[in-house]
């Protein structure tokens, strides 16, 4: 059977060639489980179940299959290393330049959010510390921007960082708390809501940390599978969710200031957890301040519960 256009969306195993020998002397194969996202001429793009894309050449595909669209058994949400969990947050929230070093990840995105233009960094660099946080340096350095390490709390990152010279970020916004659930089957959304593609003129002016639309629009609508709810005309609540394999992340839940404490949030968050259900995911994330007890209490209801916190650090 031919893997063709008519199974993107599907979730689907793939078995291809590596390349070289395999144990029995016979071609060296290897399987990618995850949701078709395209199909060209030359390749089959998949997305695994942590978020991550894998491209495999059509001339190297041996034999595909459907597979089911939820796993039998699925990892909680809670169960989710922290790192792996930095990485699977970065792919919902992605810079519009990212470089690897290493296993780190170099953010940039013309100032958009700290998640956005800061290094990330789990697991290992590739290189001694040093040279590492000295090319960290030296790329924000190149693009007239202050360097900053997103770290997770506690970690052995932040202490050995710290021991290099590198301080929590002062201000407001010097880091979050990471909270997840583990997702339902069924959510009340509000049929009065809409969730589109892409966020328009009115959706972004109710999102008060857009300076440069062009930039915020680059790094919320990168995903292949986002949606931006809004509800009212003229819009009087928004927010924005994203679906990177098995995972939803929830975001930008805004209410105009008169209307606030009337539930408009809470529809916001049921619309964007049903949206997220019937795309494939089966947990969710989001990040938010410690002080932010509003917020926090909104999302308790839906199972909500701490995981981690991450800062930023700066030399």
């Amino acid at each position: 059977m031919t893997l063709d256009a008519g199974a993107v969306g599907r979730r689907i195993v793939v078995r291809h060639e590596i390349g070289g020998a395999g144990p029995s002397g016979g071609p060296a194969m290897s399987d990618v489980i995850g949701r078709l996202l395209g199909v060209d001429s030359d390749s089959a793009t998949l997305e695994t179940r942590d978020g991550r894309t894998e491209v495999v050449p059509l001339a190297r595909i041996v034999a595909w299959k459907p597979v089911p669209d939820r796993p039998l058994r699925r990892r909680r949400a809670r169960d989710v290393d922290a790192e792996e969990l930095t990485r699977i947050t970065s792919r919902g929230w992605p810079a519009i330049e990212s470089v690897p070093l290493g296993e780190w990840e170099l953010r940039a995105a013309g100032r958009f959010t700290g998640r956005a233009n800061s290094v990330a960094v789990t697991g290992s660099p590739g290189v001694p510390l040093e040279q590492a946080l000295t090319r960290v340096q030296e790329f924000y350095a190149e693009r007239s921007m202050p360097a900053l390490a997103q770290v997770i709390v506690g970690s052995q990152h932040d202490r050995d960082l710290a021991r290099a010279g590198w301080v929590p970020m002062t201000g407001y916004r010097g880091g979050a708390i990471v909270q997840v659930a583990d997702l339902d089957r069924a959510y009340d959304a509000d049929p009065t809501a809409r969730v589109s593609p892409t966020a328009d003129d009115e959706w972004l002016s109710h999102y008060g940390r857009v300076d440069d639309p062009a930039h915020a629009r680059a790094v919320m609508e990168g995903p292949t599978t986002v949606g931006f709810v809004a509800i009212g005309e003229p819009v009087v609540a928004i927010g924005r969710v994203v679906v990177t394999g098995e995972w939803a992340g929830l975001s930008a839940v805004e209410v105009v200031p008169s209307l606030r404490r009337q539930g408009l949030a809470r529809r916001v968050v049921e619309t964007s957890l049903a949206w997220a259900v019937e795309h494939g995911a089966d947990k969710a994330y989001l990040q938010t301040m410690r002080s932010n007890a509003p917020a926090l209490a909104l999302y308790e209801p839906y199972g909500f519960a701490d995981h981690h916190d991450y800062r930023y650090l700066e030399r």
